[in-house]
């Protein structure tokens, strides 16, 4: 039923046999991630439009957009409003539409090959880029992992009023993330159903606060379309960069891949794969919207409430409600503000209420992207290195790894710090970014994998912009993020060697990606002791034809091995 394509094109490497014996092995190996239950499509030879079909469509884009309302942009999100009010929704606006396209190349790849991502990567990269960027991937889902962890302790910790300290709210999130795989077993239809009570969870408790607030809506609307940051300085240009950071999530790309294999499609009939490619794009399209919009509730709400607010303002306000956590704001530093602080100023500028419908909503937020990071790292885990572990131990690994550093940060040095390492790894995210876009354009680029469903030169355009984009940003970041360092030359040279390592290997995939879309120059190269991809013909067969094309190779290698 599903047909996986692999590259099989006239490249003639120096030893065909072994290249040959590489495809099959490669082909006959690969660990299929699937879940436990494929969801049927409704057969019709109609294919226009259904409500029908786009119902049976629905879920994967939703469990996707869970990345777009986790506990980092969240906070990225009240960041945003407090320091530049609605001057940056713009911003958001457009780091949705982008992170839209780039989830579209990867629903796309996935429905056409019937591979996720990672598979594909494990069958086209060499062995050493396969295994680093594997390394880099996993980076970031420990890295959202955290993220997850800090957000829903910060959340418990405010839902208790304190009384649950936050070294025990992170360690209730070990508990709480086994409990949550049992939903597995209700099967595949009521985990999406979850999923999307938790995004109407946090739709009702932020959108309360929106209604509560009031923000200006003339200025929201000026902010939402008017692409223009009046009085802007550096401080409002770092918090754009890291909104986009926030927004566009590099394993979010990888898991979409792969959630589009829980649909029943027929890939060997061209009409059903592009009916796929469709009501995917619509359902992604209508679960980014959904986010967004909660995105902008957020960031609204601290434009109104907490933009040009004073600590000895917001601290006697508290004093006044008798709010227990007023003491956060008993400072005389500049009032900054983040997960735990927006909680405690809704609680003391509009009733213990808010705070309280705050805190549901950041657990929330938590809890549902504890789920999907799960599922993002058993794709990759199973893609990359053709291994399989049960669901639970890779909990385990993963959640362990995310604990150790955030029970530290919690026990000795208390909040303030958490939200601190909170902002980290959300640069964390934009720096692994090239390594979700790259490979998702450079396979979506090759004719001998996507056939008739290749990018066009407008996609490859933007894409490529994009990538250009996140990697310029990335060095703003690293730049900005220098000037702070202690001036010490070992620090330096360190940090120097990092930032090399990193740039050679974007170039490497950069490369790789260029050849692919037909520089022959680049494709002639030797990289690693063999050519760096196969010679990615311009086949116009169709994808049933393609599957012959794969069987004839199969068949020849076997006879040739016999």
């Amino acid at each position: 039923m599903s047909n996986q394509y692999e590259d099989f094109s006239n490249h003639t490497p120096t030893n065909t046999d072994n290249d040959e014996e590489e495809k099959k092995s490669k082909l006959t190996t690969v660990a299929s991630t699937y879940f436990n239950e494929q969801i049927p499509i409704p057969n019709s030879d109609d294919y226009s439009f259904s409500f029908r079909k786009l119902w049976a469509f629905t879920g994967p884009g939703f469990l996707m957009s869970i990345a777009y309302l986790d506990p980092g942009n969240i906070e990225s999100d009240l960041q945003s409003g407090s320091i530049a009010q609605f001057r940056l929704l713009w911003v958001l606006m457009g780091a949705t539409i982008l992170g839209l396209l780039m989830q579209r190349l990867s629903a796309r790849l996935g429905v056409v090959t019937g591979m996720h991502l990672a598979e594909v990567c494990y069958r086209q990269y060499p062995l050493v880029p396969r295994i680093i960027l594997w390394i880099m991937i996993e980076i970031a889902i420990i890295g959202s992992d955290m993220q997850e962890v800090i957000g829903t302790a910060i959340a418990i910790y405010l839902l208790s009023d304190g009384k649950v300290p936050l070294y025990a709210g992170v360690i209730i999130t070990i508990a709480d993330t086994f409990t949550f795989l049992l939903l597995d077993k209700y099967g595949l239809r009521k985990l999406e159903g979850f999923f999307a009570f938790l995004i109407l969870v946090m739709a009702i408790t932020f959108g309360y606060e929106y209604v509560v607030v009031a923000p200006n809506q003339t200025l929201v609307v000026k902010g939402l379309f008017v692409p223009y940051c009046e009085g802007c300085g550096p401080k409002q240009l770092l918090q754009a960069v890291g909104i986009i950071g926030a927004i566009i999530m590099p394993h979010n790309i990888y898991l979409h891949s792969a959630l589009v294999k829980s649909r029943e499609i027929d890939r060997s009939k061209r009409p059903e794969i592009k009916e796929a490619n469709r009501y995917f794009f619509i359902e992604a399209a209508i679960a980014l919207f959904v986010s967004f919009l909660i995105n902008v509730f957020v960031v609204s709400v601290f434009a109104q409430g907490f933009y040009h607010k004073s600590s000895l303002n917001v601290y006697e306000n508290c004093q006044a409600q008798g709010n227990p956590h007023a003491d956060v704001f008993n400072t005389t530093e500049e009032l900054t503000v983040d997960i735990f602080k927006g909680g405690v100023f809704l609680g003391c500028q509009f009733g213990i209420a808010a705070m309280y419908i705050w805190g549901v909503g950041i657990l929330a937020a938590g809890q549902s992207s504890t789920m999907t990071g799960t599922y993002t790292g058993q794709f990759v885990m199973e893609g990359f290195l053709n291994l399989k572990w049960k669901r639970w131990q890779r909990v385990l690994l993963t959640r362990t790894i995310a604990i150790l550093p955030t029970v530290f940060i919690a026990v000795f040095e208390g909040i303030e710090n958490l939200t601190v390492m909170n902002d980290l790894l959300n640069v964390l995210m934009s720096l692994q970014l090239p390594f979700a876009l790259l490979p998702i354009l450079t396979f979506t680029s090759a004719k001998g994998i996507m056939v008739e469903f290749v990018n066009g030169r407008a996609m490859k355009i933007m894409t490529s912009v994009l990538a250009i984009v996140v990697i310029a940003i990335n060095l703003f970041f690293v730049s900005d993020y220098l000037k702070n360092l202690p001036s010490n030359w070992g620090i330096y040279i360190g940090v120097a060697v990092l930032i090399g390592l990193y740039l050679l290997f974007i170039t490497y995939l950069a490369l790789f990606c260029l050849a692919v879309m037909g520089v022959k120059k680049i494709a002639n190269l030797q990289l690693l002791g063999r050519k760096l991809v196969y010679d990615y013909t311009l086949s116009q067969n169709t994808p049933l034809e393609e599957n012959n094309i794969q069987q004839e190779l199969e068949e020849s290698t076997t006879i040739r091995n016999n």
